[in-house]
């Protein structure tokens, strides 16, 4: 796995090791397009994200002035609002303003012919980070497998 990627290269997402967890790594242009790609990495461990169809969306709201923890609040809401839903999820969407962050996730109910992988059950504050890179965001965190 090259881990010297950037959103230049056209990888959005990638995985970095960790004992008994998994590193994941969201890349954009922006802060949010970052969390995006963290969002789509959590959700393809858990199955493959082209064979989601995006029937449905749920809205996630926040207040977070920590950058870094706001990765985490955005990623575990969206556990949340799968588990609470019985879903998975597939296409991202986020924007800031100031504190607030608004967000959308789009996927479907779990169906029997959707491949489960490994399930994801909350991202943590271990190794958590959010910078800006040469050229884009970098959002990175563990996250409970």
């Amino acid at each position: 796995m090259n881990h010297d990627t950037n959103v230049a290269s056209g990888e959005r997402y990638a995985y970095f090791e960790h004992d008994a967890d998994m590193g994941i790594v969201g890349r954009g242009v922006s802060v949010e397009e970052a969390f995006e790609a963290a969002a789509a990495a959590m959700f393809a461990i858990m199955t493959e994200p082209a064979a989601v169809r995006r029937e449905q969306t749920v809205q996630i709201e926040f207040e977070e002035d920590d950058i870094e923890l706001a990765l985490v609040r955005w990623l575990n809401a969206l556990l949340a609002a799968a588990r609470t839903d019985g879903m998975v999820f597939a296409g991202f969407r986020l924007e800031r303003d100031g504190v607030m962050w608004r967000g959308s996730a789009s996927g479907e109910r779990w169906r029997d012919d959707l491949e489960r992988g490994v399930e994801v059950k909350g991202a943590t504050l271990t190794m958590l980070s959010v910078r800006q890179a040469e050229a884009g965001w970098e959002a990175r965190c563990i996250v409970d497998v």
